[in-house]
């Protein structure tokens, strides 16, 4: 299994709990409805790498998200990750009321940043991703329907959230595909405060 880093000492996540469709504007660009509820899946720790895969058995679009590592139940570290979708498998899946995980839980199908200590008021949070020095996506707590507190108490009416689990938090608009060769630069900032820097390239295995 692949690490991550948390204060650079390597840990393995057991799980990454993922909300989709935590953003209006993402909503809106792939043409889905508001949820009633929050919209919750996972993603096995074997779903972590450090690569970023421009084809996984089919295309694959990326998906930039605020992270945050788990400890004694509580939100303590904070990173970003690429939450990584075979989107024309999961749209047939969609079409078929079947569930997501071939296109949302395969190998490879998540890559993180480091994880930093959580600073003391994340509505200070925001984030960008770049690909090729163009700026493709932005968010910030503000923009979720549902805010990270908000998560944890809706997760923990009904599953245990142990140490070193992440919780990614859905994306922003400007999804798109992976492509061979591409940079992806994705920072994480504390009001102006640049906190975390991380680039991937895209591959073609």
């Amino acid at each position: 299994m692949t690490p991550v880093i948390y204060k650079d000492t390597p840990i393995f996540p057991g799980k990454i709990v993922c909300i989709g469709r935590n953003y209006a504007g993402h909503i809106a660009e792939l043409g889905n409805e508001i949820p009633s509820a929050m919209v919750v899946f996972n993603k096995p720790g074997s779903a972590i790498s450090d690569r970023l895969l421009a084809h996984a058995g089919g295309p694959v679009d990326y998906e930039c998200e605020l992270c945050f590592l788990i400890g004694d139940g509580a939100l303590v570290g904070i990173g970003l990750g690429l939450d990584l979708t075979r989107r024309d498998l999961q749209n047939q899946l969609k079409q078929q009321g079947l569930p997501w995980e071939r296109a949302k839980a395969f190998d490879g199908s998540a890559t993180f940043s480091p994880f930093v200590a959580l600073p003391d008021d994340i509505n200070r949070l925001s984030f960008t991703l770049h690909i090729d020095d163009k700026l493709t996506q932005a968010g910030d707590p503000g923009l979720m329907l549902y805010p990270p507190q908000t998560i944890i108490s809706e997760l923990t009416r009904f599953m245990s959230l142990q140490d070193n689990d992440i919780l990614m938090t859905g994306t922003p608009m400007g999804v798109g595909r992976v492509m061979a060769g591409c940079q992806f630069v994705a920072r994480l900032y504390d009001d102006r405060q640049l906190l975390i820097e991380h680039s991937w390239r895209g591959i073609a295995l």
